[in-house]
């Protein structure tokens, strides 16, 4: 009897290949193809070849204003993201059963529910007759209404309670697999709490925070649906700008334009990022 031969390693690389043409490369490429071409309003998209739409995008202070305004937004969020979810996946860290995974619960929980049903409830609370503003007219803290919808604030709160559970997750990955034998030895030789946290805390989240920041950054400037509801057409976005060109201009090669820098500025900053704090932290990614 012949011996059973083992799968080979290479079994699920066709089907992979194929997910992926179909899913990222095909469209990716098509897109691109498409920001080649022109645009007439009586002709519609017309077939060149020339890179006028990119020119157009860079050499205009308009769509340089919106991608600054995304970058902007993306890095305040990613920065708060951090500053929320690392002590908060520490202190999951530090949590004892059946706590930590009710807690868990609590914070996945938001993602379980849509991002428009959250932007929604947002914009609600943020609107000049919201609780928010309530509740600073009542405490006197302003004489009159306070709405921050239509501003950068408004946006980068939605977009932090939005994302803020993925920074969570993805340090207390991270955390979970450190020895708490080693704070505990780092206590018993005297070692004050801020130096436990900066020695030898911090350096075994730097695989988590640099991971969930590139989710967090990602997904923040590439957001539509929160800008779009919050930020409204006062305040755009290098999303929701992508989505005017498509669906209101009807400019698709001016908006497959957009969409290209957009993605390739994000992952320029990705790369770039994960590079220098790889560099910065080498010995925790030996």
């Amino acid at each position: 009897m012949s011996a059973s031969k083992s799968p080979s390693p290479y079994a699920a690389v066709g089907p992979a290949a194929l997910l992926f043409l179909g899913v990222l490369a095909v469209p990716l490429a098509m897109t691109v193809l498409l920001s080649f071409n022109a645009f007439d309003s009586a002709q519609g998209i017309v077939a060149t070849r020339d890179f006028q739409n990119y020119a157009e995008v860079l050499g205009d202070a308009y769509f340089a204003e919106i991608f600054l305004r995304t970058l902007r937004i993306s890095l305040i969020v990613t920065g708060i993201s951090v500053l929320l979810g690392a002590p908060e996946a520490y202190i999951l860290k530090r949590m004892r059963e059946p706590w930590r995974s009710i807690f868990i619960l609590v914070v996945i929980g938001p993602l379980l529910v849509s991002v428009v049903a959250r932007t929604l409830g947002w914009a609600i609370l943020l609107n000049g007759n919201g609780l928010l503003s309530q509740i600073l007219q009542a405490t006197h803290f302003s004489a009159g209404p306070v709405s921050l919808m239509f501003t950068e604030t408004g946006v980068v709160i939605g977009l932090v309670h939005v994302l803020v559970p993925f920074m969570v997750l993805s340090v207390w990955a991270s955390l979970s697999r450190m020895d708490t034998a080693s704070e505990r030895a780092a206590e018993s030789l005297g070692a004050p709490k801020l130096t436990i946290l900066r020695r030898i805390v911090l350096p075994q989240a730097v695989p988590g925070i640099l991971s969930g920041s590139i989710v967090v950054f990602s997904l923040s400037a590439s957001a539509f649906a929160t800008p779009a509801i919050i930020g409204g057409r006062r305040l755009k976005v290098a999303a929701t700008l992508a989505y005017d060109e498509f669906l209101n201009t009807l400019n698709w090669p001016l908006g497959a334009a957009v969409a290209v820098l957009l993605l390739v500025g994000i992952v320029a900053i990705v790369v770039g990022w994960n590079r220098f704090v790889e560099r910065r932290y080498q010995q925790v990614f030996a």
